[in-house]
């Protein structure tokens, strides 16, 4: 039996990959939220706003940031994912 087997590395610390997932699971949850935030504001359209309208309202409001905020969130974990065979 190998008993160096749970030694934790430098810096990773105890359940270093659970903040990781916790992370990513944050991350989609805000690119949720924000997508389905647009998608809702979409129906401005048929009440007669036109595209730039659109596109001005939804600068404003703070929930539609939380689309690109949570893909980055998403990308950033992907990339630093300690990914050990």
């Amino acid at each position: 039996m190998d008993k160096h087997k749970y030694i934790v590395k430098s810096g990773q610390g105890v359940g270093g990959e659970m903040g990781y997932v916790f992370l990513f699971l944050l991350g989609f949850g805000l690119a949720v939220t924000g997508g389905v935030t647009l998608i809702a504001y979409l129906n401005f359209l048929p009440a007669g706003l036109i595209w730039a309208d659109y596109f001005i309202f939804i600068s404003s409001r703070i929930e539609c940031y939380f689309l690109p905020l949570g893909f980055l969130l998403m990308a950033i974990v992907i990339s630093r994912f300690p990914n050990n065979p």
